[in-house]
């Protein structure tokens, strides 16, 4: 039988012959190639790059904890069609997250924790795996715990809702790469929202038990409603520089479309709340919930344990 390994990449004859290549990945996330190759990562002129970088790692870390968080639902869904739906609105997330992280890596590398000497691990997974729970810039919707499938249901419709109002102008950003993220994660959040609506209608309209447990996780999840659209210093740069977008500004326009499908739905809006009883610290000044390091010592464990792990 001949060596596979000294086959050439085109040769078909064994299916297996690719992965005896000698071409070494750390074995915990994308080490494969540069997310941002080929597109300008310049920083635009007048804009402070630390600036840039927490904006980015703000959006990003939105995008992994709620991607991480819907992943659990995997094999977990109520029927298979719904558990493959779950699964990539996760893995959407994931793609933004690694391309915005990776964007705050190649803006501000002194944002990137430093790893043992010959570490092979590329800088959005040290963003990802290696920071701890204090360092993360997410909303807290993204991060409490799924509940029921009518919680996780209000979850997604109330955070796509808002973040493809936030990306459809953050498209227009001067940041060259921002805007290319953004342009392409409007068409993924565009199905989130409607995958969602669709189902809060359905829930709403559907039995006395299902209308119980959707208005149950919005009651639950509307205290965290205020938080993405109370501006923080860095979302107020940002937008004054033209590469982001102040959350603030979005809030008619996304309660415009929310009040569409509560209507439809026959449910009345929320009173009114906010975490923690007030303003104060937030989950963009590194403020948490308490499950969120649960969740965060789960997706982390592997790759701290093992940080020269190569496959």
């Amino acid at each position: 039988m001949p060596d596979v390994r000294t086959h050439e990449p085109d040769d078909h004859d064994n299916a297996y012959a690719g992965l005896l290549v000698n071409d070494v990945h750390w074995a915990f996330g994308t080490d494969f190639e540069d997310p941002l190759a080929g597109v300008d990562t310049t920083v635009p002129d007048g804009v402070d790059p630390a600036t840039l970088a927490t904006y980015c790692l703000m959006l990003g870390d939105d995008a992994l904890v709620l991607s991480q968080r819907i992943a659990e639902w995997c094999s977990n869904a109520p029927d298979l069609e719904e558990d493959i739906a779950l699964s990539n609105i996760a893995l959407d997330l994931l793609g933004q997250a690694r391309l915005l992280l990776a964007r705050a890596a190649a803006a501000d590398g002194a944002q990137v924790p430093a790893l043992p000497d010959g570490s092979p691990v590329p800088d959005e997974d040290r963003l990802a795996y290696f920071r701890d729970a204090p360092q993360f810039r997410n909303v807290r919707l993204a991060e409490v715990p799924n509940g029921d499938f009518a919680r996780t249901i209000v979850r997604i419709l109330l955070f796509s809702t808002w973040r493809l109002a936030l990306f459809e102008e953050l498209s227009r950003s001067r940041d060259a790469v921002l805007a290319a993220v953004a342009a392409k994660g409007v068409k993924e959040l565009t199905y989130h929202r409607d995958f969602a609506g669709r189902w809060f209608l359905t829930l709403a309209r559907g039995t006395d038990e299902s209308r119980r447990r959707l208005l149950t996780g919005l009651d639950e999840l509307w205290p965290l409603w205020v938080e993405p659209f109370e501006t923080h210093d860095v979302e107020r740069a940002a937008a004054r520089a033209g590469v982001g977008v102040d959350p603030a500004g979005l809030a008619a326009d996304v309660d415009a479309v929310l009040d569409q499908v509560l209507a439809a739905s026959g449910v009345a809006r929320p009173s009114p709340g906010s975490l923690d009883g007030g303003r104060g610290p937030t989950g963009r000044d590194g403020h948490h919930t308490a499950e969120f390091r649960a969740l965060l010592a789960e997706m982390q464990v592997v790759a701290r344990a093992h940080p020269r792990g190569q496959w």
